[in-house]
């Protein structure tokens, strides 16, 4: 289905020894053209596609190890690599899916020769359960309200095979939420054996255990380490994978990593530091694959609900204290578009995210911080995530030497990756620097993702009753000069208010074998591993 339709009509050198992982010795008998290693920086820590807390890392296993009904199809963007296309979805468990007249009931066929990992017939009942769960937990809840799917009433089983979905209202934003991880579908069966009373969706199992139906099941899953996946020879989903084995493997050090695919002891290498990729450029023995990406961006966030952070003349003093040249030419090279030194107070257009109109005034910073009644500075932590360390370390370095100049002393707190989520899913970390994505372009969806909620993506703990209006009616306005009226009113907000400061918006990038072909980017800048093929 043509996505576009839909919203017309609904509104040292790292080889296996010295990397020090232990693998099976089926793993190692594969013969390179049917196994692929990747290496990173940070690790899964769930199993749950549902699940709270979960790492970035964690999405690229929920990728491959289970099915959504619907997903992204695919566009090729250079020689062997592919970019996913948010405005057309196929069927993935579905073979087919339509839509009535009014966009308000979706009806999905499911394959009949679908089974999970056990051998389990994949049924409606197992879709309806999944998205029962998924509407009642909450990560993957407030992600699927976004595209009005919250009530299990909606979700009726018609036959063994058909599921039908019921809307409110017809609504652009639910096709492409049934093809996100959140929308992923279990074997209800082996979940609910390990369901309790007091955990009736079976939370603690499916964080250590999978209960999937996708192109690979997981062969060995090593906490913070590695985890081995294997094909599912049955799945039926898609074309068979020729990959029949993969490798996920942290390696902290960025150098170990390059090393390890300039040997050819990997195939892909993920989390790369600038000047790592501007080397692996110039050689043949990599291919560095760069796809720019307009809905990611490098920040850095406050808690707006707490001291000193929830008195707006401290955010802002801030944001003029940041270095942002060296930000960007020193920690990131210069590798990507700034989001900063804007002209005016006034956006230019409702494209979001958009530079804001700030840049370093150190005498500015200081005298908005005399006005907070802080002309003496203030102490605070300033956190990053370890498995974001290649570039977030020597970011963190030069913003607390630059804050240091306005007389903020800031503690650098690395945390580990496991405990990032769930430190900002509780609003535990006062200032911090992350990058993010959101799933889906369309400004009013970035407002709404970024800038309210009770959850771990609105990073400044922000709060605002205009803003929050103006984003509810953008989502539901089909005039585009209103639609970008109300849009520039809440950036305008957002400049002033400057709950987070954008750095800039990056590139996706990462170095592969030369002859692994197929690389497919999602925005959550993981592997999948299922188109991928040797040249």
């Amino acid at each position: 289905m043509d996505r576009r339709r839909f919203i017309q009509q609904g509104g040292a050198a790292a080889s296996l020894g010295s990397i020090g992982l232990s693998l099976p010795l089926s793993a190692l008998a594969q013969s390179r053209k049917e196994t692929v290693r990747v290496l990173a920086e940070g690790a899964p820590n769930s199993q749950d596609p549902h699940g709270e807390g979960v790492s970035r890392e964690s999405l690229g296993l929920f990728t491959n190890v289970y099915d959504r009904l619907i997903n992204f199809d695919r566009t090729q963007i250079s020689p062997g690599v592919f970019k996913y296309d948010y405005a057309r979805l196929r069927g993935e468990l579905a073979e087919s899916f339509e839509q009535s007249a009014d966009g308000r009931t979706l009806t999905f066929k499911l394959r009949r020769d679908a089974t999970f990992h056990d051998g389990k017939p994949v049924t409606a009942a197992d879709a309806k359960w999944s998205l029962d769960r998924a509407v009642a937990l909450p990560a993957s809840k407030r992600q699927l309200a976004t595209g009005s799917l919250e009530n299990p009433a909606q979700f009726t089983v018609v036959d063994t095979h058909t599921l039908r979905i019921a809307l409110p209202r017809a609504d652009r934003y639910t096709l492409p939420n049934l093809a996100l991880s959140f929308a992923s579908i279990l074997n209800s069966e082996l979940a609910r054996s390990h369901a309790t009373a007091a955990d009736p969706w079976a939370t603690e199992w499916v964080k250590s255990n999978e209960a999937g139906g996708g192109a690979y099941r997981i062969e060995n899953f090593a906490p913070g380490q590695q985890v081995i996946y294997a094909r599912f020879d049955a799945w039926k989903s898609g074309t068979q994978p020729q990959i029949r084995r993969a490798v996920f493997q942290v390696v902290p050090s960025a150098s170990n990593r390059v090393a390890a695919l300039l040997k050819g002891d990997a195939d892909v290498v993920l989390q790369l530091p600038p000047k790592d990729l501007d080397a692996l450029t110039d050689t043949t023995r990599a291919k560095v694959v760069s796809v720019p990406v307009t809905t990611s961006f490098r920040f850095v966030a406050f808690n707006t609900q707490a001291k000193p952070f929830d008195d707006v003349r401290v955010r802002q003093a801030v944001a003029y204290a940041l270095p942002y040249t060296s930000l960007l030419r020193g920690a990131n090279l210069g590798r990507g578009e700034p989001l900063y030194g804007a002209r005016s107070a006034k956006p230019a257009s409702s494209r979001f995210p958009q530079a804001y109109p700030y840049e370093t005034q150190v005498l500015r910073a200081r005298k908005l911080l005399a006005q907070a009644g802080l002309a003496k500075g203030f102490k605070t932590s300033f956190s990053y995530n370890v498995g974001d360390a290649t570039l977030a370390e020597p970011a963190a370095l030069l913003i607390q030497e630059a804050l240091g100049k306005i007389g903020v002393e800031l503690s650098i707190e690395k945390v580990p990756s496991a405990q990032w989520g769930t430190l900002q899913t509780e609003k535990k970390l006062p200032f911090f620097i992350d990058s993010s994505s959101a799933w889906f372009n369309d400004p009013d969806y970035f407002f709404r993702i970024f800038f309210q909620g009770d959850w771990r993506w609105n990073f400044g703990s922000f709060k605002n009753d205009e803003l929050a209006k103006l984003v509810d009616q953008a989502r539901w306005e089909t005039d585009r000069a209103k639609y970008d009226r109300g849009i520039q009113r809440a950036i305008e907000i957002a400049f002033d208010q400057v709950p987070l400061v954008p750095l800039w918006l990056p590139a996706f990038e990462a170095a592969l074998q030369p002859d692994l072909q197929g690389f497919t980017y999602y925005i959550h800048g993981q592997v999948d591993f299922r188109p991928l093929v040797r040249a």
